[in-house]
């Protein structure tokens, strides 16, 4: 027992002892998650201005779902950031190889600059890598072998130059290698003929040259392979014969090759009919050494000539094969000094611009021959290639043009073989002319490339068709289409709307004669709703379409100011590369729906949204819609989000129940966004007149 004189001396030793047990025992209040500062370094890098990645806060968990884009796995580490179509426009911060767990990287549809970091290529988890459509420069870094786990890489739609790098023959999981729309050089690495999971090689509108390697051509599982607008030269392999339309090759103009429609047989094929070695990386067993041209062109910049070490003389030097050689590199060097005077403006698969100089030269352009020749019609498309030899085949839908015919050549003609004065406008996928057809009516021409186009037959069938059977009053009609496999084009002819587009009507001055009225402004907002209506497949028996790509440069302008919606169904026409980099002006504007960037897929919810922007720019005139005009929107304010110009001429019941339907179509769930036929339900309850003046 303890005396009355140890009492307090026992009681302050209980005490402190309570205090310590109780501060060892509890946790702290807040903890730093371990990855937080690599991803703010990464924030500050990607978005310098902090206006697009406002929720990455430094002491806030990035797991917790208030970081946008990133995601995490059960352990709380961070797998994966999807940040595509965020208008970026910084840089990619070395700090990105602190995220070790990362599997899966989705920056694309950006405007990115500066270098790849090669920090990047050490994670060793990543599975997907998607940077392209940005405006990435440099090398690409030989530590990209290091990526074993890696199976999707697109680099597409940058600026990056030198040469394929070699170490990707060793990412034995890669399925989709995506490199075209760059300035790479040197040769294709033979080594790319090991990966057998390889489903996709892409390396067109580029500066390679050299021959197609034949173990790249032998990979077992592929089925697209494009080297299009290249300076490539050779035999190419009868084995890439079995890819069909899968392979493609246009704009290379030392190619050559047996059963391939677009190219001459080589020179020094045998009366046999057997191809003899490339020039480039072939069989020592045909008696023609090639083994010492290097497979990529990995030239040292600080090479001199004391410096360089010297080739090995060859064991079969005659004076023959010298020669040979000699032509073989002249004629290399003049395909490349072409190819590169060719393609000075050319990007984003833009293969139009140069076709003027491949215009038919069987007719003389002064006039165009009367009689319509017969269309093959996409009711029998068996058997039916759309892009065939000759001057190529057209179609249409009868019941659009009820027995009225046209060839390649007229609708050459009606545009004056595509004059640059009958231009309307141009993109990075297609360009569009005026035309007046041989009955007096006027069409616009949208020419595309074929390299933009679904390299599968069917699907590229399927697409016509739908696009053929759209009929409604708020879409643009599509008349019909030619497509030449000899001009690696496609054509579709459209009705002509001559207004122009909704971008002319808005950001106007005061004064300006082409302001629209309020019921003008209605009326084209009900067209709309209606034709998205339509295309959503809800009041008539007919699939679903989405859109993909609401705008106001995708709504024309009739004489009668009712709006046409364009290009309805045409991304089921385009390769997905196509589709993304044609959405980029369209993701600047505010259009993309904040989904899109975390699943990036498009849905009738996401053209819902689109919609909602669209209403918020014909209510204010504006074509960048504020946060201010969103808020005079929620608190009911017309002068805040309605026109100026209009002068206060409007309903206000009308603008407030605009204001609303905007809103809602723009939230930022998609549950909680309503479908066009609630919106066209509401809008029919306007007492604003809808019918055309």
């Amino acid at each position: 027992m303890f005396s009355k004189n140890h009492q307090p001396t026992l009681l302050f030793f209980l005490l402190n002892l309570s205090i310590f047990i109780s501060s060892t025992n509890s946790k702290p209040t807040t903890t730093t998650h371990p990855e937080i500062d690599p991803l703010i370094t990464l924030k500050t890098s990607l978005d310098p201005t902090n206006k697009l990645l406002t929720s990455w806060v430094k002491f806030s968990d990035p797991c917790d779902g208030s970081f946008e884009g990133v995601g995490c796995n059960e352990m709380g580490q961070v797998t994966n950031i999807s940040l595509q179509g965020k208008g970026l426009m910084g840089q990619l911060s070395p700090a990105i190889s602190r995220l070790t767990h990362l599997t899966g990287l989705y920056l694309h549809y950006n405007s990115l600059n500066g270098q790849i970091p090669m920090e990047l290529f050490t994670l060793p988890l990543l599975v997907d890598l998607y940077l392209n459509v940005n405006n990435f420069s440099g090398f690409i870094p030989s530590h990209i072998g290091h990526m074993e786990n890696l199976q999707v890489l697109q680099l597409c739609y940058n600026q990056l130059t030198g040469s394929i790098p070699t170490q990707l023959g060793t990412l034995k999981k890669l399925t989709v290698i995506a490199l075209q729309s760059n300035e790479l050089t040197g040769a294709i690495p033979a080594s790319l003929g090991n990966l057998e999971s390889l489903m996709r090689l892409d390396l067109s509108f580029n500066y390679l040259f050299g021959s197609i390697p034949t173990s790249v051509a032998q990979t077992p599982l592929l089925q697209a392979f494009d080297i299009q607008n290249n300076s490539l030269s050779g035999n190419v392999p009868p084995s890439l014969l079995r890819l069909s339309d899968g392979f493609k090759y246009a704009n290379n103009l030392g190619l050559c090759g047996v059963s391939f429609l677009a190219l001459d047989a080589c020179p020094d094929a045998d009366h046999l009919g057997q191809i003899r070695p490339e020039p480039y990386g072939g069989s020592a067993s045909h008696g023609f050494r090639t083994k010492d041209i290097p497979e990529t062109a990995n030239v040292q910049p600080n090479c001199n000539g004391n410096e360089c070490p010297k080739p090995r003389k060859k064991s079969h030097s005659s004076v023959t094969i010298g020669v040979v050689v000699l032509a073989l590199a002249l004629s290399v060097i003049s395909a490349f000094i072409f190819t590169k005077y060719r393609r000075t403006k050319q990007k984003l698969g833009t293969s139009f611009e140069m076709t003027e100089s491949r215009l038919s030269t069987d007719q003389p352009r002064e006039y165009c021959r009367k009689n319509g020749s017969p269309l093959i019609s996409l009711e029998y498309p068996n058997g039916w290639d759309p892009l065939s030899d000759g001057q190529g085949f057209c179609g249409f839908s009868n019941e659009l043009l009820q027995g009225f015919r046209f060839n390649l050549e007229e609708v050459e003609c009606a545009t004056q073989h595509f004059s640059q004065s009958h231009l309307l406008g141009k993109s990075g996928l297609s360009a569009v002319y005026r035309g007046i057809l041989r009955d007096g009516s006027v069409v616009a021409v949208k020419r595309i490339s074929k390299s933009s186009c679904k390299s599968e037959e069917a699907e590229f069938l399927k697409g016509l068709n739908l696009l053929t059977s759209l009929r409604h009053e708020s879409l643009v009609r599509l008349r019909g289409f030619c497509c030449s496999r000899g001009r690696g084009e496609c054509f579709l002819i459209y009705d002509f709307v001559p207004n122009g587009n909704l971008l002319r009507y808005l950001d106007l001055k005061a004064g300006d004669p082409n302001v629209l009225e309020w019921s003008t402004r209605v009326r084209i907002i009900h067209g709309v709703a209606k034709g998205i209506q339509y295309l959503h497949g809800i009041k008539v028996n007919k699939p679903s379409l989405v859109h993909q790509n609401i705008s106001a440069k995708k709504v024309l302008i009739d004489h009668r100011f009712n709006p046409m919606i364009t290009d309805s169904g045409l991304p089921k026409l385009l390769t997905n590369d196509t589709v993304f980099s044609s959405l980029k002006a369209s993701a600047a504007m505010g259009y993309l729906a904040p989904e899109y960037t975390t699943t990036g897929r498009f849905t009738d919810k996401s053209d819902v949204y689109a919609f909602g922007m669209l209403v918020f720019q014909i209510l204010s005139g504006k074509r960048k819609i504020t946060n201010f005009v969103r808020v005079g929107a929620e608190l009911s304010k017309p002068q805040e989000f309605i026109d100026p110009n209009i002068h206060e001429k409007y309903s206000e019941y009308e603008a407030a129940k605009l204001a609303k339907i905007a809103l809602d179509c723009t939230h930022d769930s998609p549950v909680e966004r309503p479908s066009m036929d609630v919106v066209v339900l509401e809008l029919g309850s306007f007492s604003t007149c809808f019918r055309s003046p």
